[in-house]
């Protein structure tokens, strides 16, 4: 028992003082959001460390970077959540501040370099939510539904949402 606590509290202090942390100590009742696209997890931080994992599916099966509206991408990079409300098809909503100042200077270097088409646009709305009622199957199935939102199955996203504050910063990796 000592050597898995003796773990797990070195397992903590990694995860607190790795880069992703705009500071490398949390402030008392502060939470961060770390998706890992490729892993398909949400975890969950607060200022004692790990809090909770929970499973997750995007977009596209192509886990890659947003590059423009309508490609079902989800963005990566540093975000915030701006506001949170119950929605009326997916459960819960807590929107990203996407695009960022970060995203828009990375979208207008891909229109520079012909990536993407000078018409394009750089899309917004994306954030965190639930699934269809009754529907939570799609993320035990790894089912990439969303138009570049992260979902989350319906009770997961419920605890999320009682849990952090609008403010709550957001870091999506691939």
């Amino acid at each position: 028992m000592k050597r898995f606590a003796l773990i797990l509290t070195t397992l903590s202090a990694i995860l607190l003082c790795t880069s992703f942390h705009d500071t490398h100590i949390l402030a008392k009742g502060t939470y961060l959001i770390v998706v890992e696209k490729s892993k398909y997890e949400l975890s969950l931080y607060d200022d004692e460390g790990w809090y909770a994992t929970y499973p997750v599916v995007f977009g596209s099966k192509d886990l890659g970077d947003k590059m423009k509206e309508g490609d079902r991408k989800t963005p990566e990079g540093n975000f915030t959540i701006i506001s949170k409300r119950v929605h009326e098809k997916w459960d819960r909503f807590l929107m990203l501040d996407y695009p960022t100042k970060e995203s828009v200077e990375k979208f207008n270097a891909r229109k520079q370099r012909g990536v993407i088409p000078k018409n394009a646009s750089i899309g917004g709305g994306i954030g965190i939510h639930g699934t269809w009622p009754r529907e939570d199957y799609a993320i035990d199935r790894y089912d990439n539904w969303t138009q570049g939102c992260i979902s989350m199955k319906n009770p997961d996203v419920e605890e999320l949402y009682s849990l952090i504050p609008v403010g709550t910063k957001v870091v999506i990796k691939r």
